[in-house]
């Protein structure tokens, strides 16, 4: 459809209307005219992109300028719409792969607001049609992730389908009945209700999304650019036992058609609380219906500070108007509901220059390409590298350097280059050379069968040592406080370590030798190594740095295992029916204890009184076998030491609400999220004197609270 010059020409067109935007803005009639075709154009280019070829060439907010640009300048100038407009239809993201089928109401976009002034002339406008003084709105948490629209008849689910065009969807009912919190079935009949469609968004959670990706990255894969991308390939999967892999989640949050007519709730809150009550999973508990739009604006900002405490992806804030009788007279457009609009948050894309490739070692010996950019903001941050992860990644996407680039800053792949912008390509591009030796420590590189990445097996390589040192000292791992980069590279210069053994074994006169060590410093130093011995062999195991053993795989290994040695001659076999242990992953676990440097290691470590095996508490203590789940903030500890209390005890510890838990401890200001699903789920919710209660005799909790207090992070 495009040729690569016209592309080029395209992409050149869009940086420059961009850049003029305030121009276009104040454009007289003849020049409206000219912009409007050009704005069309690019903008028509950007769809085939985006929903044909999914391979966006510029972030959504961008788009989202262009969008409205031009929609506002066919506003001011009516006589220049043209009947094939994108601002005339939405556009299609059908890919032919299912059935398609026909919404009962259209399925549209909404329009967007970025300042708290375009809220409030969506307010001046909604007032004006409806003569009403002051408007109640519902304004609820807008999700990043796919439309669906679930059809019910008879109480039972007949259909469900992707947003399509707005008119016409793909049908992908046996995939989303693989989604859990899609009821099969819903008693609709007690409100009267014979047929229903409901709009929603399928999603992963972040707590998913991150355990995909980390295990993903523990076996070599590219991890996913982010949730949404995973949810829309996820349900295009044509085996569904496959789509119930991905654990994906689905939020209701619309009704969109009924029949009878008349049974339709008769204000959106009541519509959602409706869904709400017959167990869909619904945003009713963020929901806020609000007096006018000063308490809109305040709710909007409100949820942008914390977003990021959000179990999902959010981009935004849904803004309606609350009551259904004024939906006709506010009416639509062609491209959404007058009633209805979408405050953005900060974007969280932007397109940049990548200027060079730098190649890093890490502590397994993976040579990781990481890329420079040119300093771009995004989401209020400035980005200006981006991980390139291997050699297969940046073939995929024909990544060069000097090439203009889509980056994403999002979820726990912080930054991701989205996707290479080829047709801006002027041809001094260069292609990205992989090196065939150490950047280290010069040894030859190599790629072991079956795996992406090129690495240094140089077991002694300087680069691997330190970073293997900085791992076992982390919070995640030993917690060893002041165990820092610097420090760590301080003490290898010196040759007082070669590993995390040698840790144990120094002195506090080895360690005022450090640049910048007092005395003081050097005795806290040495403390916290001795304290860290006492850590749960979960963490031991993690610490040590075994390819592709997270923090998720160590804790199943060490739930598994009463010593550390269990692990040496334990059977391939074994290993494998370790639930979440594959094979790659218990091959390398065999592969780490066969090897001789790494047992006189660990001797080390047990010789100078690291715990490596499971205390009678563990393996007997009062919690055994019961999973917590901690809310809010406690005033006895963070909920990460609570954890390791819990897992100290016996018990396990989990950060999501599921059937398996069996106290939800609630603290301070609790998130209603993990209320809601407990009480959905019937799960027991104590308070924290109650958890202290259980684990009193076991625990100094007063050394628990003076330690939060000398941290600073008591009341």
């Amino acid at each position: 459809m495009y040729t690569p010059e016209r592309e080029r020409e395209l992409i050149e067109l869009t940086r420059r209307l961009l850049r003029e935007l305030p121009k276009i803005k104040d454009a007289d009639l003849e020049k409206a005219k000219e912009y409007a075709e050009l704005l069309r154009e690019v903008i028509r280019y950007h769809d085939y992109k985006y929903y044909i070829q999914t391979s966006p060439v510029i972030s959504d907010y961008e788009y989202d300028q262009l969008f409205r640009t031009l929609r506002d300048l066919e506003k001011k100038y009516p006589q220049i719409v043209t009947p094939d407009s994108p601002t005339q239809r939405v556009a299609s993201e059908i890919t032919g792969t299912f059935p398609e089928v026909s919404h009962y109401a259209p399925m549209l976009s909404l329009d967007n607001a970025y300042t708290e002034e375009e809220l409030r002339d969506f307010d001046r406008r909604v007032r004006e049609l409806t003569g009403l003084d002051v408007v109640d709105y519902s304004v609820e948490p807008k999700y990043d992730g796919a439309g669906i629209a679930l059809v019910y008849r008879d109480d039972l689910l007949v259909r469900g389908a992707t947003r399509g065009d707005g008119e016409t969807g793909e049908d992908v009912t046996n995939n989303l009945r693989t989604v859990r919190t899609i009821p099969l079935r819903a008693e609709f009949s007690k409100f009267g209700i014979k047929l229903i469609e409901i709009r929603g968004e399928v999603l992963i959670s972040r707590e998913e999304f991150k355990k995909i990706n980390e295990e993903r990255m523990e076996e070599g894969l590219t991890p996913f650019a982010n949730p949404r991308n995973a949810v829309a390939g996820s349900l295009r999967l044509q085996n569904p036992a496959e789509v119930a892999k991905r654990k994906l989640e689905a939020v209701v949050y619309q009704v969109s058609y009924v029949e009878p007519e008349d049974r339709y709730p008769k204000t959106h809150y009541e519509a959602v609380e409706m869904l709400h009550l017959l167990g869909f999973k619904t945003p009713f508990n963020d929901m806020k219906v609000c007096k006018g739009i000063d308490e809109v604006i305040a709710y909007c900002k409100e949820w942008e500070k914390k977003r990021d405490e959000y179990p999902y992806e959010l981009d935004g804030m849904v803004v309606k108007v609350n009551d259904r009788s004024f939906y006709e007279v506010l009416g639509f457009t062609s491209h959404h509901p007058r009633w209805a609009i979408a405050f953005k948050f900060k974007a969280r894309q932007a397109t940049t220059k990548l200027v060079s490739v730098v190649f890093q070692v890490g502590r397994v010996g993976t040579v990781t390409p990481v890329g420079k950019l040119e300093p771009v903001q995004i989401g209020g941050v400035t980005v200006s590298s981006v991980s390139l992860f291997n050699e297969d990644f940046v073939k995929e996407k024909d990544i060069r350097v000097g090439d203009l680039v889509l980056v994403e800053r999002a979820g726990d792949v912080i930054p991701y280059v989205v996707e290479v912008i080829k047709e801006a390509r002027d041809g001094d591009e260069v292609p990205i050379e992989f090196p065939e030796n150490c950047p280290s420590c010069g040894s030859k590189l190599v790629k072991l069968p079956g795996e992406v990445a090129w690495r240094c097996i140089n077991i002694a390589c300087p680069a691997q040592v330190v970073l293997r040192l900085k791992h076992w000292g982390s919070r995640e791992a030993m917690d060893i406080r002041g165990l820092g980069e610097a420090t760590v590279k301080a003490l290898y210069n010196k040759g007082l370590v070669k590993d995390v053994g040698d840790l144990y074994y120094l002195k506090v006169t080895d360690l005022v030798r450090l640049p910048g060590f007092a005395e003081k410093a050097a005795m806290n130093l040495y403390r916290a190594i001795q304290e860290s011995k006492e850590r749960g062999l979960d963490r031991v195991l993690y610490g040590l740095g075994i390819r592709y053993v997270g923090l998720t795989t160590a804790k199943k290994l060490a739930q598994e295992i009463d010593s550390i040695w269990d692990l040496k001659d334990m059977p391939l076999e074994k290993l494998i029916r370790i639930e979440g242990i594959g094979d790659i992953v218990a091959r390398s676990i065999r592969e780490f204890f066969s090897r001789e440097e790494n047992l006189k290691v660990i001797e080390k470590l047990e010789k100078a009184g690291v715990k490596l095996k499971k205390t009678k508490l563990e393996k007997e203590g009062p919690l055994k076998g019961k999973v917590f789940v901690f809310t809010g903030t406690l005033r006895c500890c963070s909920r990460e030491e609570a954890g390791r209390i819990v897992e100290m005890l016996g018990g396990i510890f989990s950060n999501t609400v599921t059937s398996r838990t069996t106290y939800l401890v609630v603290g301070q200001d609790p998130g209603r999220t993990k209320l809601t699903r407990a009480k959905q789920l019937g799960i027991k919710t104590i308070s924290e004197e109650e958890f202290l209660e259980m684990i009193k005799g076991y625990v100094d909790i007063e050394s628990l609270r003076r330690e939060k207090k000398r941290e600073g992070t008591l009341f």
